[in-house]
Parts: structure tokens; sequence; C-alpha cells
């Protein structure tokens, strides 16, 4: 194997078309196979087989653009955009960052900028609002889940990635960022002007008892913090008499995976299988138990989830309803549970990629399905059915086409359980749970 590969790179002193696309070949084979050690004997001679035949058309169409496009361009940003479509192809988490941009995702996460406070993905092709951020300003502009940004400042988001997307959308608190979404729901292209911010989240927003013991928390996303804030909130809503919980996780878009164990096993025995990540290769599978010392199991639980709710409220949510601890109400969540590996390349770029998907206690797959309640309720105000077969490009033709986006009303956005259709639902399941064991 050696030798062949020897006699191969000694071929490339030679100038041809031919040699050229083989020179080519071989770097892409050095690229693909660095930092592994394969021999014949353990690739399966079908697969390898089928691997060299399309290495071979990714070769020769390299060599056709080297030689017969109009500009030269250079073998670094070829490869560079076959890397970008490559990994774009497969789902919109994954993506091949340049070294730019591996050095801007290093920089985040230490650093403050200056945002709207919103969740995004791709979906069904278009950029799409997870969940806007309680008191950030998209939330206090009006921004909702399954919004489609279709523009950011008159740019067309057609193709954009996740990274770009988030690109244009942070900037200097203080500036102005435009932006025009479809609404599905309401068949209407809406403009928001938005001023960028510092966003600072508060993990638990509300801790209160609503009436007749009945507590309520409002978790917004897991944080570092949110373990030690939960259970500060968990000791004094006890103190107020509280004999039955709702834990409202609608509209969070996730957090650490760590943090959404320690709040599930608070309400699960010892031993109890929370979450599990299957790949493809088994080794690496991981299961997550409960290991809280004291965990409360009495409490009769109700768990508010909506299509904001995403990633780690989707593990806690089917956690606990695989558990039979509480009673799932809302509507269907969003579907983004899977985990995403960053890969240091040797020029410093980085591949992130989708390395394995969340599966609750019982199996289910949370990542493309959501966690169906186990009580459907709509919200107050009951939105149309989505038009389903509507393709991308027919959107942005919607938005090019249009001349004046309607702006959106702004909807006051106060705490009122008694006005909150779910939230009035989920206090009256708890006590008719009450009456139930009382009259039993």
């Amino acid at each position: 194997m050696r030798r062949k590969l020897y006699k191969a790179f000694q071929l490339l002193a030679s100038g041809s078309r031919k040699v050229f696309g083989l020179k080519l070949f071989l770097i892409f084979i050095a690229i693909v196979f660095t930092g592994y050690s394969i021999t014949a004997s353990e690739i399966d001679k079908k697969k390898r087989d089928d691997l060299y035949k399309q290495v071979r058309l990714f070769s020769d169409s390299l060599t056709i653009i080297q030689t017969d496009y109009v500009d030269d361009v250079t073998t670094k940003k070829l490869i560079y955009g076959a890397l970008k479509g490559m990994l774009s192809s497969l789902d919109p988490h994954s993506q091949f960052m340049d070294p730019d941009t591996y050095n801007e995702l290093k920089v985040d996460t230490g650093g403050k900028f200056g945002g709207l406070g919103i969740e995004i993905t791709i979906k069904d092709g278009l950029l799409t609002v997870i969940t806007p951020i309680e008191d950030t300003p998209a939330w206090k502009a009006g921004i909702k889940s399954n919004d489609r940004i279709v523009k950011i400042d008159n740019g067309l988001t057609r193709d954009i990635t996740i990274s770009e997307a988030v690109k244009k959308l942070r900037g200097k608190p203080g500036t102005t960022v435009n932006i025009s979404v479809l609404r599905e729901s309401e068949k209407k292209i809406l403009e928001f002007k938005i001023i960028r911010d510092i966003i600072k989240i508060k993990d638990i927003k509300e801790a209160r008892i609503l009436e007749n013991g009945i507590g309520y928390i409002r978790l917004t996303e897991f944080m570092e913090n949110t373990p030690k804030d939960f259970s500060a909130a968990l000791e004094n809503l006890s103190k107020s008499n509280m004999n039955s919980l709702i834990l409202d996780i609608r509209n969070n878009p996730g957090g650490l995976l760590d943090v959404a164990v320690r709040v599930t096993e608070k309400f699960l025995e010892k031993g109890k299988l929370i979450v599990s990540t299957k790949d493809k290769k088994t080794v690496q599978n991981l299961k997550i138990f409960s290991q809280a010392a004291n965990p409360i199991l009495n409490l009769p639980m109700v768990i508010l989830i909506n299509e904001g709710s995403a990633s780690a409220s989707e593990i806690v949510a089917g956690c606990l309803q695989d558990y039979k601890r509480a009673i799932i109400v809302g509507i269907k969540s969003f579907g983004k549970s899977s985990v995403q590996t960053v890969i240091p390349l040797y020029d410093g770029s980085a591949l992130k990629l989708t390395t394995s998907k969340y599966f609750t206690p019982a199996g289910r797959e949370i990542h493309g399905k959501g966690i169906v309640p186990d009580i459907i309720i709509e919200e107050a105000k009951i939105e149309t059915e989505k038009n389903k077969d509507q393709k991308p490009e027919d959107v942005f033709e919607k938005v090019e086409q249009k001349e004046k986006p309607e702006k959106p009303k702004k909807e006051e956005k106060t705490f009122d359980y008694k006005t909150d259709n779910q939230l009035n639902r989920a206090v009256d399941i708890l006590k008719a749970i009450r009456i139930y064991k009382e009259t039993k």
C-alpha cells in the first residue's frame, strides 16, 4: 500500500491535466484520512470502491474548475466551499467553520455581545425562530416561535447558514437591525426594527403560589446557576405550604444538559434513567441516571410546554412524562435534541458535526419529533392551520413582491395567570387531582 502511494506521489512531477487531477485526488485522500490508521482489511471492499469512485468524481470536478473556469481560483477556496456544502447537506446544525468562524465561536463563549435574544435554527429550508427569550429585545418586539426570518437588513436569508445569520443579527449594543418575518399562522409578512442589547437572562422568571397551595415556577433557560436557584425557589414555595407544582418551560430553548439533569432528578427516585444518547459508535453511547439524595416524590406536577420548548426542556418533559411523574400540558414541543461535537482541523478550521441524538428513558427519539403533551391545550388565541405545502422558494418570491410588510401589533407581556388559557387549565388539573385524592 505504501509503495503504491509512493509511486503515485512520484507522478506529481508531471504537469499534464490528468496528473493534476491525480494530485488533487491524493490531496483529498490525505485530507479524508488524516489522523486515522486505515488498512485495506479494515474497510469493506465494496464501500471502499464506492468511496474511491466518488472521490474521483470530486477530483475530476476540481480539475475542470482549475483549468477551465474563467478566473483563477485557489484550491483552498474550492476545498472550503466543498466542505461547507458537504456539512450543510447533513442537517441544519452541522457546519464547516473556517479559521475565522471557529475563532469567533471560541471568543463568543467568554465575551459580551449585542443581540436580539432569539434562538434560531434552519427548519424546512428556512431560517426559523425556535423561541424568543423573555425580556429581550426580540421578545419585547413581538417575535414568536416558528417565525420565519426571510430578510435581515434587506438581505434575503435564502440558503443562509445559522452561523451566517448569527453574524448578521449580532452587533454592538444600541445598534438597529431590521428583519422581515413570515408568520405562517397569520399568513402575513411582518417587519421588525429591533435595537440590539446585551442579553442578560434570568433563569427563574416567576416563583409563587397561585392559589390553594398550587406552586408555579417559570423556568426560562437551563443555566449554570439554575440548580441553585431552582432549589431555592422550591424551598421558598414549600415554606408557603405548596401542595402541588406547575413547572412552566414554555419558550425555554434549553441550555446545559447537566443542569437539565439536575432539575429533573429532583423529582425522581435515585438510579432512574433520565436521558440517553445514541450514535454510530456504540461504545460512546451515554446514559445518565438520577443521583439526587432527597428527591421530591409525592408532589403532584404539571409541566407546561409549547413549540418554543426545545432541547434541554424536551429532555426534562420527556423524562418525567415517561415515568408518569408529571402531566405534560400544552402543545407539541419544537423537536430539537441532538448533540453537536466541534472537531478542530490542522489548519485552524473545524467541523461542527452532529454526532448523536437524545432519547427519553422509554427510548423515544426527541429530535425532529418533539414531545407530545398528555393533554393538548392550545393557546388562548387559536392559530390557523399552517400552510404545510409552502416551499422555501415561494416564501422568498412573496417577500420580494411585497412592497410594504405589515408592522406587528405589540402585545403586553405581563404576568396574569387568569388570562393564560394553558396555565389556567394546568391549575384546574391539579385541583382535580387533589379532589380525586380526597374523595378516594
